[in-house]
């Protein structure tokens, strides 16, 4: 009888690291690139380990009481990766979206089991949390509110960050001197980030965003084409005290760098975990970093 796990959700936490080797040969860098594998659930990102890790936290701090309805403000893949999480725990889950919400997105989470409330189509994103965070209090559920959510980056702190560091080298020197992570709701940057930091200074962070919206450097925001990072805002969950350097990274770039990865590695990465190879493409040949290890959040399906 092969070994089994109880659940398929503990597979999500074993995130494989690759070297990127035909990469880094298609473009002579100096020294290598690996990636971990953040993406092995049913919507194809780090959002579904994530959404199950936190409301087990929830759970475990006594804030998520057995059957009791889990709120979200959004359509976004998190939204997705609650709901399955959510329904498979036995909690119903309503969604606050505003009504410009594609159909089509609509209709997957009502049939992934979400109830959908609408907040209208001019409120956007703060009218959407303001609209879940008044249904939780009037339901009595649990509004998860995954930007502002310490259980986000404490998720990352259990998990993706303790794994990165026993992978790049625990207590003797480490495999690379840089990971490269990109940032959307700012959990998995400051989850790692303060792990790493606490075992070492001499790995550097490196946090992602888009070149047409760089709320976290501080420039132009605007839009962009790479789902996944660049919010427009700061999340409160993003600690930029263990951040070495901010990142920014064309939409044109990162699609690029997908096509690539895929072509050389056979690594399906989505557009964010493009921008992410790319950057570490950049440190390597500015001589910022002699080995870097990338966070691929989440994979693009090819037919």
């Amino acid at each position: 009888m092969p070994e089994t796990i109880k659940h398929y959700a503990q597979s999500l936490y074993a995130c494989p690291i690759v070297a990127l080797a035909g990469y880094t040969a298609a473009h002579q860098l100096p020294g290598p690139i690996y990636a971990y594998l953040d993406f092995g659930g049913a919507t194809g990102s780090a959002k579904d380990g994530l959404a199950q890790g936190m409301l087990a936290l929830a759970a475990q701090k006594g804030k998520l009481a057995p059957g009791q309805t889990v709120l979200e403000a959004g359509g976004s893949t998190f939204a997705a990766a609650l709901t399955l999480a959510a329904r498979a725990a036995g909690h119903p889950v309503t969604l606050a979206v505003p009504e410009s919400l594609p159909a089509a997105r609509q209709a997957t989470l009502k049939r992934y089991g979400a109830k959908l409330v609408y907040s209208g189509a001019l409120y956007g994103r703060r009218g959407a949390e303001k609209l879940a965070a008044e249904t939780a209090e009037k339901c009595g559920g649990y509004y998860v509110d995954y930007f502002c959510n310490d259980g986000n980056p404490e998720y990352h702190r259990r998990t993706t960050g303790q794994a990165i560091v026993k992978a790049i080298g625990g207590e003797g020197p480490s495999l690379v001197d840089a990971v490269v992570v990109g940032v959307g709701s700012g959990g998995t940057i400051t989850g790692v980030g303060e792990t790493i930091k606490a075992w070492t200074n001499d790995v550097r962070m490196v946090a992602v965003e888009p070149y047409e919206s760089q709320a976290i450097g501080g420039g132009f925001v605007g839009k962009h084409s790479i789902p996944g990072i660049g919010a427009g805002f700061v999340p409160e969950n993003y600690n930029p005290y263990v951040v070495d350097l901010v990142s920014a990274v064309s939409s044109g770039d990162a699609a690029q760098a997908a096509r690539e990865v895929l072509l050389t590695d056979t690594v399906p990465a989505c557009a964010s975990a493009g921008a992410v190879l790319y950057a570490a493409r950049q440190l390597l040949e500015k001589g910022q970093s002699r080995a870097a290890l990338c966070i691929f959040s989440g994979r693009q399906i090819y037919e």
